[in-house]
């Protein structure tokens, strides 16, 4: 495996190493001693499947508070994905940047998103599989989001002109402009220090 940077050094681009031959191929999608050299120094808890039937359907941007805060490894096993991770981390020097990276079935990329981060993504295909590995367990009382397409955010979801399909809670996410201080990069800097 190897990580690839991106425009916000805590979050990586993973591409695993693939074997392939006349059968097809074979590839880690996880190994914790190949990926905590790496960066990627989440103990993973717990993982999620996604299926969405339609292209184009936005799911995000959420996060969960602390105590419950969520680090996760995405990729797509079926289809292809536009992920998104927004530094909501006040006081950091990246605060309200994102990233976005295409994750496909094909390219096999992954995207690792640390706590402090919203996380959402768009559907570009039909039938789109999305897995991720958290490092906390699904704690509903400290779920929180922010409007996928608050315009501070500026986020091309790459849905041209067709209107994003939507869940009725993700209509109603508060503007990123409302976001409390949830997470702070000083508080977050003295906890990833604490785990190296």
């Amino acid at each position: 495996m190897k990580a690839m940077s991106t425009e916000i050094a805590e979050v990586l681009q993973i591409v695993p190493a693939c074997h392939q031959d006349a059968r097809g191929y074979f590839a880690e999608t996880y190994n914790r001693s190949a990926l905590e050299p790496l960066g990627v120094t989440a103990d993973f808890v717990q993982d999620n499947l996604s299926f969405s039937k339609r292209e184009g359907t936005v799911r995000g941007l959420h996060f969960q508070a602390p105590p419950f805060q969520q680090a996760k490894l995405v990729r797509c096993s079926s289809g292809s994905i536009l992920d998104v991770a927004v530094d909501i981390r006040f006081g950091s020097p990246t605060f309200g940047m994102h990233v976005a990276r295409v994750l496909s079935a094909q390219n096999r990329h992954q995207l690792f998103v640390p706590a402090g981060f919203a996380h959402g993504f768009s559907t570009l295909t039909p039938n789109a599989e999305v897995l991720y590995k958290v490092d906390a367990n699904y704690a509903p009382q400290s779920e929180c989001g922010i409007r996928f397409d608050d315009p501070v955010l500026a986020i091309d979801w790459q849905l041209g002109n067709d209107p994003a399909y939507l869940s009725d809670r993700d209509k109603d996410l508060p503007q990123f402009t409302a976001l409390p201080p949830v997470f702070t990069y000083a508080d977050m800097i003295e906890v990833s220090e604490c785990l190296s």
